[in-house]
């Protein structure tokens, strides 16, 4: 902002709000002054919105003064999206929590922003339904969120992202004003798709307010398996042949012997072998005969690419016991060092093996660790590096080196955490002058005065 924010702005967004959510008291700017990669800016106020009239009114009141507006869910983002490097006005989308509609014969659902990823999973999975997409981060992150960054998650190969599922938004425009894209319908080619326009522009578009969901039945059975080698290369080719044999797990998982070894220390490697240095954790979902039959072939496959143990779950408690070792992956890591940076560079499946083997040869000759883990099914690799305070400009070195050989290798330099403040100024190695200048006249047109979200995709 220009100028610190005044009493009367306050006064103003309070009118707008209520009093009581709209503060720049210190102790509540400082909830919302960092995300999940622990960078950290201060906000000049904070507002809790709980209708679309609400928060047209503050966008436009801040467009009319040019105070940044920056959409929150949970916080939970790791590129910096959440984080307001401009300060300005905070959007707390926590209110606006309400499960709108579920309408089964179609298949689908409207929800607001501040939905719990999870809770909205639960609730439509009683009624036999699935919304796939499964960040990480599902627990605590919202529907919201998970549609500003296009996010991912650990069924991905098989169902898809974020963008997969959103069949129409409810967006509030930079100005105030209010539209409308997408349709109910499966089918739609009415123009140009404005929804998928608006899903993984990191707020700095439009601010959503109402999202329309497309929804699946729920699969009847999962069955989880976990697979064991001596080498990554031979975990990661026998991802690579699951996939060539024509099956699409539901979740198809990598770890390498850091990741493992961090696991252990960490007190969640019961049943991992002391010998492994990689594992594959394989879910497949269908009917019960359909599962079955893929469980023998992946069984198969492992065995004939080099596993040298494989852990079949007979029941659910054996299938969240497997899942807890994957899940304690991050915290695991943080225990390593304080500081970590978890890169999600996604390549073309047949180079996933190169990209491992840049990730081994960065840790050659430095002191900051590296670990692999992730999505080895649809290309997309959490590479992570540990470290203290006083070894930051190493990790920021081998983390540009390796971004160069990720799109040396066709690859992408976030598969689902988005660009943010965290990876701008390595957006120009992926994306071209013409494609950039592209980009920055649509945000430009949307977004003349820079008021949403600014600081974050674009380098400046």
């Amino acid at each position: 902002m220009p100028s610190a924010v005044t009493a009367s702005l306050v006064a103003q967004l309070g009118h707008i709000v209520g009093l009581a959510n709209a503060t720049a008291a210190i102790e509540d700017r400082v909830c919302y002054a960092s995300d999940g990669t622990k960078q950290r800016a201060m906000p000049d106020v904070v507002t809790r919105p709980t209708t679309t009239e609400q928060v047209a009114a503050i966008v436009r009141l801040a467009n009319e003064q040019s105070v940044p507006v920056l959409a929150r869910g949970a916080g939970t983002s790791l590129s910096g999206g959440a984080v307001p490097v401009r300060g300005g006005i905070v959007l707390d989308f926590t209110r606006m929590n309400r499960v709108l509609e579920v309408d089964p014969p179609n298949l689908l659902a409207v929800v607001e922003p501040g939905v719990v990823t999870a809770d909205f999973q639960t609730m439509v999975e009683r009624q036999g339904l699935f919304f796939p997409p499964d960040p990480a981060s599902a627990e605590f992150s919202t529907i919201g969120g998970n549609v500003a960054e296009c996010a991912g998650g650990l069924r991905g190969l098989k169902y898809g992202v974020t963008r997969d599922y959103v069949m129409g938004l409810e967006v509030v425009l930079a100005s105030g004003e209010v539209i409308h894209t997408g349709s109910r319908t499966l089918k739609s080619v009415t123009g140009y798709d404005l929804t998928k326009f608006f899903v993984g522009s990191e707020g700095t578009l439009g601010i959503f307010t109402k999202i329309t969901l497309r929804l699946i039945p729920l699969p009847p059975k999962v069955r989880t398996l976990a697979a064991f080698f001596d080498s990554y290369d031979k975990a990661s080719d026998t991802a690579l042949a699951i996939v060539s044999k024509g099956i699409l797990p539901r979740g198809l998982e990598f770890m390498d012997e850091v990741t493992i070894e961090c696991v252990r220390n960490y007190g969640q490697g019961a049943g991992l072998p002391a010998n492994a240095k990689a594992l594959l954790m394989v879910d497949l979902d269908g009917t019960e005969e359909s599962t079955l039959t893929e469980l023998e072939a992946v069984c198969q496959v492992c065995a004939s690419g080099g596993a040298f143990e494989t852990v079949v779950a007979g029941n659910d408690a054996e299938q969240a016991r497997l899942w807890n070792t994957r899940k304690a992956v991050s915290p695991a890591l943080f225990k390593v060092a304080p500081i970590k940076f978890n890169e999600d560079v996604c390549v073309p499946r047949t180079q996933v093996t190169a990209l491992l083997r840049v990730a081994a040869g960065l840790q050659t000759g430095h002191t900051v660790r590296v670990a692999c883990f992730g999505h080895i099914g649809d290309g997309n690799i959490h590479v992570n590096f540990m470290f203290h305070e006083s070894q930051r400009a190493e990790a920021e070195s081998m983390v540009e080196q390796l971004l160069r050989e990720v799109v040396k290798l066709g690859g992408t330099l976030s598969g689902e955490h988005g660009i943010g403040s965290a990876k701008a100024r390595f957006l120009a190695l992926e994306v071209p002058p013409r494609e950039m200048q592209l980009m920055k006249d649509l945000k430009r047109l949307l977004d003349p005065k820079n008021i949403l979200n600014p600081g974050k995709i674009f380098p400046e």
